[in-house]
Formats: structure tokens, sequence, C-alpha cells
């Protein structure tokens, strides 16, 4: 089924409401709300990935119209771009990597205020290698029934990294970002298999490849596939759909997701800067309505929209991959190597599990890890963890939206975490190497890791010193 996008016009859609209030009638269904918003033509932006979604179906199921919102969506070069134009006023805000706003916090890179009130998923993410690089894996893989066993350990990659440092040939690998998932997902994957991903140590080096036995470099997410079919790169982690991609191709197998890697982590955020939600709290609080009815719509009735929304994503406009490669995953299913299919429900979670509430304790995990590799680079007290995620990540403006869904009975109060709960989920296992993380004790949680920065330790000249 091909799906069209709204083409209500927004001229039509104040005539209506005019000639209603001149009949008595007052104004039409989801209008109500439009003259208290101080803003209501918005440009949002995206990269081409299927965890874009809430923002597409808020604009082909009118969920944005129904709270006056006339959003135009526009793809993005890359993750750079789409900061600077956010940052300067260019789009009213975007689907951005989580680790983002951090970064700018932090100032990692570019230095603003960006905030998020709606996480945008959960997983989504894997990491894939070439066909010669799997080859090579295969042999150090356990095995049952002829089949690989998963979660596959970067242990069984480690031998294969050995080998080309000994023949003095570097192990290039992609990710998307340096304050990406991808990133720290890729660094915890090879790390927990006790293989060096490289530190950082800014402001001098932003290369993130000191001391590194894997070297990784950025490759915007669509240009991922290409770029190992070149050979230029022999592995990386990205979203869907570029790691599916690569298996119909076949050019590459994917050997591990986020999933396995650290169990319903955090992957996207909507942000907008500081200074935008201070001067639109109307407008904000809405556009975060209709992206949760969106996530909503997306993970209903045991993901029975799936297929209507893999359609959708399948346009030009939004991902523009084929609608079976976005499947693959967006489905229920995760294709490993060609035709090893295996079910896997939650890899695209849109709203269940508390998806898009926005955990303070999801902002220090990833504070966590650029601590670990350097891109902070001293000492932060656990008290700073927390005092930074604060500034970020607004729960306070996601529960008064979804509070007015609950008042117009549009979502339950069972919905969404409780009022007033903290910010800070309990203790969590499910990572790949069996290390808990704690919230609350950060820098405890450093100290579990054998690679990574940890207490009072810095890089300087190169090294590690304590």
């Amino acid at each position: 089924m091909k799906t069209t996008p709204r083409t209500t016009s927004k001229k039509l859609l104040l005539a209506l409401s005019a000639s209603l209030a001149v009949s008595g009638l007052g104004f039409a269904p989801g209008l109500h709300a439009a003259g208290k918003l101080e803003k209501e033509d918005l440009k949002f932006g995206f990269i081409k990935l299927t965890d874009m979604a809430p923002l597409a179906v808020a604009a082909e199921k009118g969920f944005f119209e129904d709270e006056g919102l006339f959003v135009q969506l526009e793809a993005q070069a890359n993750w750079k771009v789409l900061l600077d134009r956010v940052i300067n006023g260019e789009l009213d805000g975007a689907h951005m990597l989580a680790g983002q706003p951090l970064g700018a916090a932090i100032g990692f890179g570019t230095k603003a205020d960006i905030i998020t009130a709606f996480s945008m998923d959960l997983n989504g993410n894997a990491i894939t290698v070439s066909n010669d690089i799997w080859n090579q894996m295969k042999p150090h893989v356990p095995m049952e029934g002829g089949k690989p066993v998963h979660p596959i350990k970067a242990d069984s990659l480690k031998p294969v990294v050995e080998q080309y440092k000994k023949e003095g040939k570097p192990f290039n690998m992609g990710m998307v970002f340096p304050v990406s998932t991808h990133n720290y997902e890729l660094r915890y994957w090879l790390a927990a298999g006790g293989i060096k991903p490289g530190y950082y140590a800014p402001p001098q080096d932003i290369g993130g490849q000191i001391n590194a036995d894997a070297l990784l470099s950025v490759t915007p997410p669509p240009q991922m596939p290409a770029t190992l079919e070149a050979g230029t790169i022999y592995g990386y982690c990205v979203g869907e759909p570029w790691n599916q991609q690569a298996v119909f191709k076949g050019i590459g197998v994917p050997v591990v997701t986020d999933y396995e890697i650290w169990k319903d982590n955090p992957e996207k955020v909507f942000g907008v800067s500081e200074a935008w939600a201070e001067k639109y709290p109307n407008t904000h609080k809405a556009v975060v309505k209709a992206l949760i009815r969106a996530a909503m719509w997306l993970d209903a009735d045991n993901n029975k929209n799936r297929k209507e929304a893999v359609e959708m994503l399948a346009q030009s406009q939004y991902v523009g991959a084929d609608a079976e490669v976005i499947g693959n995953s967006m489905t229920g299913t995760f294709e490993y190597e060609k035709g090893d299919k295996r079910p896997m429900p939650d890899f695209n979670t849109f709203f269940r599990n508390n998806a898009t509430y926005p955990y303070y304790s999801d902002a220090v995990w990833y504070l966590t890890q650029m601590r670990r590799w350097g891109q902070i680079n001293e000492f932060k007290p656990d008290n700073w963890y927390l005092e930074t995620a604060k500034k970020v990540y607004r729960p306070d403006i996601y529960m008064a939206a979804a509070k007015e869904l609950i008042a117009e009975g549009k979502a339950k109060a069972s919905d969404f975490p409780v009022d007033g709960e903290s910010g800070i989920k309990p203790p969590q296992s499910g990572f790949i190497d069996g290390i808990v993380y704690d919230a609350n004790k950060p820098n405890d949680y450093l100290s579990k890791f054998p690679i990574g920065l940890k207490a009072k330790q810095t890089v300087s000249g190169g090294k590690v010193v304590d």
C-alpha cells in the first residue's frame, strides 16, 4: 500500500475554523489549541534512518495537524549539518543522536544549549562486518546446529584484529558520529572482547584513535554499505536499514544488535535549542504530544501498524530504501547471515517500556561513556553527571504533554511513568559483558571496566596518565 502525506492546507483548515466560528459551532476538532501556539509553521530535520519513524507517522497520520501544527520534514546531509541548523534556527527541531545534546552541553565539538523532552526509540542498531572478516571470525564463534550462538561477542573478532596488527595493517571500522550511540555501542562491544577502540584527548585530539587496536572513524549512515563494499572499512555500527541492506546486497553480515549489547538501550531523541523551547513552550508541548501519539501508533496492538509504517518510510522523502529491506528489522525479525533470520520483536521499540520518556539515567550513561573514552578528559564527581543530565533531559515537559493527552482521552495514565518519579531507572543489567549500570554511582560504574578511563586518569601526550 502506497501512503500519501496528509495534504490538507493551512488555508483550508483556517477557513474551516473561521466558517465554524461564524456559524456558531466553534472551532473544528484539533484546532482548539491553535490560538495558544506561539508558532504554527515548523521545519524539522532528520537523517534517513528507520528510527525517524515517529516524525513521519506524526506527519502522515495527521497528529501534528491535530495539534494545530503545520510541519515540514527535511532530510539532512549528516549529523553535524543537522545540529548546526538547529543551533542557528534554520530548523525548529530534529531527530538527533542521544549523545548530541549532551555533547553540545559539555562542549565536545560544538558548544550549545540543546534540550530534549522526547526519546524517539529503544534499540535499532547493529554491528556489521564484511564477508571476508566474518569468514575469519567464524572459526572463533560458538556454534549450535551449524548456526552461530548469539550474542556474538567481540572475543571472536580479537584474533582477527591481532593478525592485522601483526601484519602492520590498520583495522578500520565505521560509526556515524563521535557522540553517537553507535560510537559508544561499538566501543562497548569491542572493549568487552578485549579490543581497545582508542581514546580522545580534546581539544587537541578529537580523532578517538589514541592507543587503538581498531580505528574508528565517521561515515554517514546511508554510505556505510558502499564504504564496506569498497574495503575502506571492515565493519561498522549503524541504525537500520543499513545493516539489512548489507545482507540484501550480500556484502556483509550483522554480527550483533544493540539490543544484545545493552537490552532496551535508548537510541535517538527529538532535540530543540533551549532558547527555542523557552520562546515557544506551548508549541514545544504540542510537538511532544503529536510525537507521543505517533510512537503509540507504531507499537499499538502488538505492532499491527508496522507494515503500514514500513511503506511510509520507504518513500523517497523519508528513508527511501526498499520496503522489504526496512521491513526485515521493523516487523519483528532480524536477519544476520543471509538466510539466518531470527525473531526480534523489540529490535525497534517506539513506545512500550517507556521508550519515549527522557530518563536522566539514560543521559548519565552517555556521559559515563564520554568520560570512559576521554571525550570528558578530567575527573567529574558523581553529582556532576546528574546535574548535567538535568540541563538537557526534560521529563517535566514530556509529562505536561502526556497529561494533556490523558485529559483528552487519547492516552491512559498507565501508559506513562508514575507522576513524580525520579528519572533514574533501577540498576540495569542486560549488558553483553555482565556489568551492572547504576546511574547513582557513575564513577563506581566506570571503575568496573578493564578498558577505559577511571578515577583521576586523563589522556595526555598520546597515553593514559594516572
